[in-house]
């Protein structure tokens, strides 16, 4: 039994020795970081875009209306309000606007943290090789 633990010890041979020093730690810490922050603005920019998509769909049906309704009523915070329909379509353009701002933003802040990141991966992958790997599951 003690052979078959001095082979199994023996047959694991690193190819080398990587030291890892507090500055490489902290690059990979902040990468992971960064990367953590990536994903949550990836999932805000697609509720983004699910929100703009049902205001485009309620302008689409606010078009379809138009003549037919005097008042309409319009999701306000946590409420429904009536509003003449001049009003709601001027509402819902203003909340598209905001939207698509908002969207820029995140794109934004997404590019910003990509360019962070691909420094950090390049001189991550220059000191550890095939040691590290920096890349996502998905890509």
């Amino acid at each position: 039994m003690a052979a078959t633990t001095a082979v199994s010890k023996s047959s694991f041979q690193p190819e080398s020795d990587v030291h890892i020093t507090y500055d490489d730690q902290q690059m990979i810490n902040k990468f992971a970081r960064h990367n953590a922050k990536l994903d949550e603005l990836k999932e805000e920019l697609k509720t983004k875009k699910e929100y703009l998509k049902n205001l485009e769909d309620a302008c689409d049906e606010l078009v379809l209306l138009e003549g037919d309704v005097e008042k309409v009523p319009f999701f306000m915070g946590e409420s429904f309000i009536t509003q003449n329909f001049e009003d709601t379509q001027a509402s819902l353009e203003e909340a598209k606007a905001r939207a698509q701002a908002e969207m820029k933003e995140i794109e934004k802040k997404s590019g910003d943290i990509k360019e962070v990141m691909s420094d950090l991966r390049t001189k991550l992958y220059a000191k550890f090789g095939n040691h590290i790997n920096l890349e996502a599951e998905d890509e």
